[in-house]
């Protein structure tokens, strides 16, 4: 008993001075990210930040339109040269400008932008903690349950009422998403307005119901499978990720791995991929960064002299980590329990 409450008394200490940065949890860093990209994301229609108005045709940025000046060209009242050079700096320019940031972000550091300002990645988090409270479960497709204990020592036990919840937030999330793309498609005052007054027009009523439908489905069961699989933004992030050898990842002290016997796949069972942060870095192409798996060592190993056994690495270690092959993984001195898939 004593030895548990002292277990308890650590993990509770190390709660408090968990990794971070400027004296927050880098968790809470990664909310605060999230927080101000979804509101951003929702916002920006709105206050014309970025939109594509189909009614005139073109981008708004910031409340400046936003075009190539075609229609000035076709008009005659711009040169063959001034339209090819409009074409190269309002049009090519900023898209390679925002392809290679995020490519060059996605290379250095991996999925960055999925895990720490993605919206559809925070209502997947969001739905995935919900419905592990119904069911247990992250993901409908996990094949086994969850320990209700935490690595924080906290627990989540699972309750079927929590149903009444995963399913309205699955539905207003779904119709939340329609409705924000469509604005960036059509002036938003028109879309809530005629929404407010019941009169949406037959192409905004089909767009809605279709897309809703579509979301709602792909929230409720394919969460993961989209990020893995569907999302283009996501994939080529992770395709340049794995062609740099030096990028960071998540790397585990193999050496230690014994350490880990007793701590239940505390970080497979808090990935919100599903994917098991101790494998090799090739079999962890989705991965996020969100560190989760990091914090869950650093609890379950609180009392650890040594430390946690993951980590985010990058440089040489990031190399020798990238380098390990499956084969070689295999070939380690057993750990810990079995691994925890799920999509």
């Amino acid at each position: 008993m004593i030895g548990t409450q002292a277990t308890a008394a650590i993990r509770a200490e190390l709660a408090r001075h968990a990794r971070s940065w400027l004296g927050l949890p880098v968790q809470r860093w990664r909310r605060l990210t999230q927080t101000g990209f979804f509101l951003l994301f929702v916002c920006a229609p709105l206050f014309d930040i970025l939109r594509l108005d189909l009614n005139l045709g073109h981008f708004i940025l910031f409340g400046f339109d936003w075009t190539l000046g075609l229609d000035d060209f076709a008009a005659g009242r711009l040169s063959t040269a001034q339209a090819s050079l409009n074409i190269v700096l309002r049009g090519f320019l900023p898209l390679a400008a925002v392809a290679g940031t995020v490519l060059y972000v996605g290379w250095k550091w991996g999925r960055l932008y999925c895990g720490w300002l993605c919206p559809h990645f925070s209502v997947v988090e969001t739905l995935n903690q919900v419905l592990r409270r119904a069911i247990g479960k992250q993901s409908l497709w996990d094949t086994k349950q969850q320990p209700a204990r935490n690595p924080d020592g906290s627990e989540t036990p699972r309750d079927a009422l929590w149903w009444f919840a995963v399913l309205p937030l699955t539905i207003g999330f779904a119709m939340l998403w329609a409705v924000v793309l469509l604005t960036y498609l059509l002036p938003p005052a028109e879309v809530y307005g005629n929404l407010l007054n019941g009169t949406p027009t037959r192409n905004q009523a089909i767009f809605l119901t279709v897309a809703s439908l579509a979301f709602c489905v792909e929230f409720l069961f394919a969460r993961h499978l989209f990020c893995r699989y569907g999302c283009a933004v996501g994939l080529f992030q992770s395709l340049a990720w794995m062609g740099n050898d030096k990028a960071m990842v998540v790397g585990f002290s193999r050496t230690r791995a014994r350490d880990c016997a007793s701590c239940h796949s505390a970080c497979d069972q808090v990935c919100p991929m599903r994917l098991n942060p101790r494998n090799v870095k090739r079999m962890m192409f989705a991965c996020v960064q969100c560190g989760q798996c990091v914090d869950a060592c650093d609890h379950t190993q609180a009392a650890n002299p040594d430390g946690a056994l993951l980590n985010w690495v990058h440089d040489l270690r990031a190399e020798s980590e990238a380098a390990f092959n499956t084969r070689a993984a295999r070939a380690m001195p057993p750990a810990c329990g079995s691994a925890h898939t799920g999509s």
